[in-house]
């Protein structure tokens, strides 16, 4: 990966940081209102979104795969279930 590359990198880093930060600092507690407008919220969503969606192009550029790894023994987050909708119109 170039110079260049790694320090987009690390601004895009340095920004995901500070606005989650930010997030993290101002959230209330539940029931409170938000100090922050509604607009401004959706305005860091967007930011967080266009990090997000930059970072994978810097990966994809690297030929980084956005794969989390896993092991071999863990249990399947989710499970398979095979089914066959002309059995029951054999049945019949």
């Amino acid at each position: 990966m170039t110079t260049d590359k790694s320090k987009d990198r690390a601004i895009l880093e340095a920004m995901r940081k500070v606005l989650t930060a930010v997030i993290r600092d101002t959230t209330p507690p539940p029931g409170m209102r938000h100090p922050l407008t509604d607009t401004t919220i959706q305005d860091m969503r967007v930011c967080l979104g266009m990090i997000t969606a930059r970072e994978r192009e810097l990966g994809d550029e690297a030929g980084e795969t956005a794969q989390r790894p896993y092991y071999t023994d863990a249990q399947p987050t989710s499970t398979v279930v095979p089914f066959d909708l002309n059995k029951d119109k054999d049945q019949k």
